[in-house]
């Protein structure tokens, strides 16, 4: 099982970070890139092209200010993306959280709250996804449930 983690700047990595422990104790293998829907839109087609065949299950995608490379990422691949809007620019996150919410019809971003708790369940969310495939990853999101929704220490 593997998650694409996807983030528009290397100063992005801070918080997307928070969401790899979770995907560790999920057991949820994932692959980190730094792409931009606005400075490398090629790019960033072509690796949203390229998940499927590499046997990715979704995407997290990460931006701040004018997210759209959760969009860009929807666009371009048939899995589950997540976006995960970052704080910055207008209200600290409010212009990120509205450009990855508000996607037109039949390009859906599943979306998550703005920062650090976002980066979290993001992760939690992808653990999800993949608990309908496979059952190891569902006995850890019920022990996950049973230490109330915490990683373990």
């Amino acid at each position: 099982m593997k998650v694409a983690v996807v983030m528009g700047s290397a100063s992005d990595k801070e918080i997307v970070d928070r969401a790899l422990p979770y995907l560790d104790y999920f057991g949820i293998e994932y692959d980190e890139q730094i792409l931009s829907a606005h400075r490398t839109p090629q790019q960033t087609g072509e690796y949203a092209q390229s998940l499927v065949d590499e046997g990715f299950f979704a995407v997290i995608a990460a931006a701040g200010m004018a997210n759209h490379l959760s969009g860009t990422m929807a666009a371009k691949t048939r899995l589950p993306v997540i976006g995960l809007p970052l704080p910055g620019g207008l209200m600290d996150g409010l212009d990120s959280l509205l450009s990855t919410v508000q996607m037109p019809g039949g390009v859906p971003v599943a979306t998550v709250s703005v920062g650090k708790a976002g980066a979290a369940n993001a992760a939690v969310f992808a653990a999800r996804i993949a608990a309908l495939m496979d059952e190891n990853v569902a006995k850890k999101l019920d022990e996950f449930a049973q230490n109330g929704y915490k990683l373990p220490k």
